[in-house]
């Protein structure tokens, strides 16, 4: 399960994920001789689609927003307001996804000495059978203890989250008041150094929130992870006018926002409360240590999993039909290596 947790961090991947497709729209990027970068709206059916109905309308918006301002900043201002709005709209249901996705960690923590225990038992197993015996018993941990082997992901919250993260991006990247605007001293559509770092340094502080509120084993699966957001971030702002760079910094910093959230407020909450219910009703101990040999293989006293049907469909376990209709499981891996080492040692 650690290697799953490389990939939670959902917020920051879904938000690369966007701006990849934004940015693979296939549109020119002209620069002029002042080194101001403008590109070309795109006209196919997705990107162009998503253009018109979304970026359009929110360019209209960051237009509406700059000219009330009124003044030589009023684009960057508005950037970095129309990024904070739609990031703080997506907040509540982007922390609910983390507390679940939360809650499912904690959870797979308390049951982790179960878990190793049948993946030491699963890299020395030498056949299938016995392979798909662990398998079993690895589902039954989760699920006798109101657990699940995959994370909830949100699938439904990914995918509104999408065409909004990327209609704000084009709508940023396509402008061409944008480009020619000013923001504090620095030109818009310049590439900015300093927008770069500071909005890197939102999601690298992001990722080092993530790993304070893990533990040691979830550390060890993500510390590799927590630097992809970051250098994406860098490298695309790098390479991009100073707009852009606006809106990766203000998504950084309510991205940060919502971490604190998670790491000082939700996960002590969820760790006191699963401690609680820990405590009134432990973990059902559906594998134990002596269930196991010395090298990790597991042994005929560990029960078959309940999960026989699964099994069964694959062609991998086939239950003994008696005359009274009842079903009892065949005998198990180690018992049948038993029963042949019997044989061999009486011939």
């Amino acid at each position: 399960m650690n290697k799953k947790f490389k990939r939670f961090g959902m917020g920051a991947g879904l938000t690369a994920l966007a701006l990849v497709l934004a940015a693979c729209s296939g549109s020119a990027q002209h620069v002029s001789k002042s080194g101001i970068v403008t590109r070309t709206p795109p006209t196919g059916f997705f990107y162009g689609s998503l253009y018109k109905y979304i970026s359009t309308p929110i360019s209209h918006l960051l237009d509406g927003i700059a000219h009330m301002l009124g003044t030589g900043s009023g684009y960057g201002w508005a950037i970095l307001l129309i990024t904070l709005v739609v990031r703080l709209v997506l907040m509540p249901f982007m922390l609910r996804q983390q507390k679940n996705m939360t809650e499912q960690q904690e959870k797979t923590r308390v049951l982790q000495p179960q878990l190793t225990l049948l993946q030491k038992a699963a890299k020395v197993s030498q056949d299938q059978t016995t392979t798909m015996q662990i398998n079993g018993l690895m589902q039954d941990v989760y699920k006798k203890n109101g657990s699940s082997m995959l994370p909830r992901m949100g699938c439904m919250m990914m995918i509104v989250q999408l065409p909004i993260i990327s209609g704000l991006y084009q709508a940023v990247a396509y402008s061409k008041d944008i480009a020619n605007a000013k923001f504090l001293g620095f030109a818009l559509g310049h590439t900015n150094l300093a927008v770069t770092i500071v909005a890197t340094l939102f999601y690298v502080a992001q990722g080092y929130l993530m790993l304070l509120g893990s533990t040691p084993e979830q550390r060890k699966a993500m510390r590799t992870s927590m630097w992809l957001s970051p250098l994406f971030t860098f490298f695309i702002s790098i390479v991009s006018p100073a707009g852009l760079g606006l809106y990766f910094l203000g998504t950084g910093l309510i991205m940060l926002v919502q971490q604190v959230i998670v790491t000082f407020v939700m996960l002590p909450a969820i760790r006191e409360r699963l401690d609680k219910e820990m405590a009134e009703t432990p973990p059902v101990q559906v594998v134990t240590p002596d269930m196991f040999n010395e090298d990790g293989s597991i042994t005929s006293r560990a029960p078959m999993p309940s999960t026989m049907g699964a099994m069964e469909s694959m062609g991998m376990a086939h239950p003994e039909h008696h005359d009274d209709d009842t079903t009892t499981t065949g005998p198990s891996a180690a018992e049948l290596r038993a029963r042949n080492a019997g044989k061999q040692h009486r011939e």
